[in-house]
């Protein structure tokens, strides 16, 4: 999954995937809280699930990796 949401990033949010760690925060790189949203809306269409994110703090691409794959399963 956090493969998935670097290409994402990369991709969508032009956002060279060097520059991206499993550490990276969101504000660091520049994403806000509306691309993450955005981004967030995408992957729940192609994952076909449902991401509730209302109470979560979740600031790095690894913690929103786990959140998801936490979800899938």
């Amino acid at each position: 999954m956090y493969e998935k949401l670097v290409a994402y990033a990369s991709r969508q949010l032009e956002i060279d995937a060097s520059e991206i760690s499993p550490d990276s925060t969101f504000e660091s790189l520049g994403i806000d809280s509306l691309d993450v949203v955005e981004m967030v809306m995408d992957l729940e269409s192609e994952l076909g699930i449902e991401l509730e994110m209302e109470n979560e703090n979740i600031t790095t691409f690894q913690e929103l990796a786990d959140f998801i794959e936490n979800k899938m399963n």
